[in-house]
């Protein structure tokens, strides 16, 4: 029986850039089977005829609006307006800001895109960010001792995609593609700085990924190995077998999001040499 979706609107109103509330909106929509959201982004809303282009479309397409609007004046004006519209409002970060608030004894600043500030954690993130794309794929593999993290990983196990999250979050990356028959670069195994780990998947998913982007090239000149189960298995044998000779520790990304993998990661560093931010 074919799976039906049910769809609504949700309105995400911010005086910044949006990216808080997707994430909470995202994370809460996904607890739901069978409903997807239709997103209305209203971001960098910081005065009255900004506020009114999103009253406007809150109008045009009721749903549940959640928002993060550090202005009181414009926070009260948006609730009065959905209380009389009757759509659900909240405030996303408000029982955040109480109990900070309550506990630390100390008045909120009320600072649009306090987060996003440019200051060395930004600056920080930038330069991961640099390091990270130019040391893509095995690029220049001779300054693996300069990363923060060595990436290893087979064919289609979002290595890059991975190693660009890792970098959002100022982790400097480079990733090392491993290709049966082509030797890892000796600078990875004379590193002494980086976290160096693994990434495999199961046959299965990897062949399915591959096929994909076969198709999706529309090439006819391929080795027919890059997409066999056996040879793939044999693949992510002799991978394995590198990461338990060298001691690395190794990440089955198989039903792992990217966000997944590269918190986990996160916490191989942290145990290796504490906190990274």
């Amino acid at each position: 029986m074919q799976k039906v979706t049910n769809y609504f609107h949700l309105h995400l109103v911010s005086d910044s850039t949006g990216e808080t509330l997707i994430t909470v909106a995202r994370a809460a929509a996904a607890q739901y089977d069978s409903i997807e959201a239709i997103e209305h982004v209203h971001p960098l809303v910081r005065n009255d005829r900004q506020l009114d282009r999103a009253l406007i479309e809150i109008e045009a397409s009721p749903g549940i609006v959640l928002y993060t609007l550090v202005n009181a004046d414009l926070a009260q004006r948006l609730e009065r307006f959905c209380r009389d519209q009757g759509a659900p409002c909240v405030s996303v970060l408000s029982p955040v800001h109480d109990v900070f608030r309550t506990y630390l004894n100390v008045a909120q600043t009320y600072k649009a895109g306090a987060q996003h500030e440019l200051d060395a954690s930004y600056f920080r993130r930038i330069d991961a960010l640099n390091f990270t794309l130019v040391h893509d794929d095995g690029q220049l593999a001779e300054d693996a001792d300069d990363a923060d993290v060595v990436v290893i990983g087979v064919s289609r196990t979002s290595k890059t995609p991975t190693s660009i999250y890792l970098a959002n979050r100022g982790v400097k990356v480079a990733n090392i593609p491993f290709v049966p028959g082509v030797p890892i670069p000796e600078s990875v195994f004379a590193a002494t700085r980086p976290l160096i780990v693994g990434l495999v998947a199961s046959p299965e998913r990897i062949a399915q990924i591959r096929e994909n982007r076969v198709l999706s090239l529309g090439s006819r000149a391929f080795d027919t190995s890059y997409v066999d189960r056996q040879a793939i298995a044999q693949e992510i044998a002799q991978m394995r077998r590198l990461c338990a000779d060298n001691g690395w520790p190794l990440i089955d990304v198989t039903r792992r999001s990217i966000e997944e993998t590269a918190a986990g990661i996160i916490a191989l560093q942290r145990d290796r040499k504490g906190p990274l931010a």
